[in-house]
C-alpha cells in the first residue's frame, strides 16, 4: 500500500535511486551489485559549477563478490558522476580492502573505522551498510528458509515478525518458538 496522499501541494527537489542486483557466478561465488544516483530536475549550482537538470550529481557503484560465508571475496566501487571531480573519484579503490571481511560478522564496524569521515566517501560507505541484508536476500530461496537443519534459523528474532514469541513463528517454524519443545529434546 503506497503512503496517503498529501494534501498539501508539493515540488519534488531531489531522487535519489539505490538499486541493488545479485549474481549468482559460475564459480560459485555471488556478485552483489549496488548503484546510486542523485538526480536534480533543476540545474544546481555546485562549487565548480553548474549541473545541468537532470544530469546526475552522484552516480556510484560498489560489487562486492561473496561467498556462501559471507565473506568478502573482492570489492571493487567506481564513481561515474561526483560533484567535485576527479576528487570524490579518487577514494574508489581504497575500498578492495573491504576484502576479507564477513557480512554478518562487525562488518558495518569494519566499514566504519576504515571508511568513516574523510577516511571514505560518504556515499558509498552508506551503501555498505545495506549489503548484509541484500546478501540474505540474494541467497534467500537457495535453501527453503524454513528447511529445519537442526540450527535455528538466521532470521528468527531479527524482526518483530520473526519473535519467536510470536504467531509467524509458531505458525512456519513451529519448532523455534517460544514454550515449544527444546531443539534438543
Amino acid at each position: 500500500m503506497p503512503l496517503s496522499a498529501d494534501s498539501i501541494p508539493r515540488v519534488r527537489k531531489h531522487t535519489r535511486s539505490v538499486r541493488f542486483d545479485g549474481y549468482a557466478r559460475a564459480d560459485g561465488l555471488w556478485d552483489i551489485e549496488a548503484h546510486l544516483t542523485d538526480l536534480k530536475p533543476d540545474d544546481y549550482m555546485l562549487a565548480p559549477g553548474v549541473r545541468p537538470a537532470g544530469s546526475p550529481v552522484h552516480d556510484m557503484w560498489i560489487r562486492l563478490t561473496i561467498d556462501r560465508k559471507l565473506n568478502v571475496v573482492s570489492a571493487e566501487a567506481s564513481t561515474d558522476a561526483m560533484p567535485y571531480p576527479p576528487y570524490c573519484a579518487a577514494i574508489a579503490p581504497d575500498y578492495a580492502a573491504l576484502s576479507g571481511l564477513n557480512l554478518m560478522r562487525g562488518f558495518r564496524q569494519a566499514v566504519h573505522e576504515r571508511f568513516g569521515l574523510v577516511r571514505g566517501c560518504t556515499h558509498l560507505t552508506e551503501l555498505l551498510g545495506q549489503f548484509p541484508s541484500a546478501a540474505i536476500q540474494v541467497l534467500a530461496g537457495e535453501e527453503r528458509d524454513n528447511h529445519d537443519n537442526g540450527r535455528k534459523p538466521f532470521q528468527l528474532d531479527r524482526c518483530h515478525a520473526l519473535d519467536t514469541g510470536g504467531e509467524a513463528v509458531r505458525l512456519y517454524y513451529p519448532r523455534w518458538a517460544l514454550g515449544a519443545a527444546s531443539a534438543t529434546d
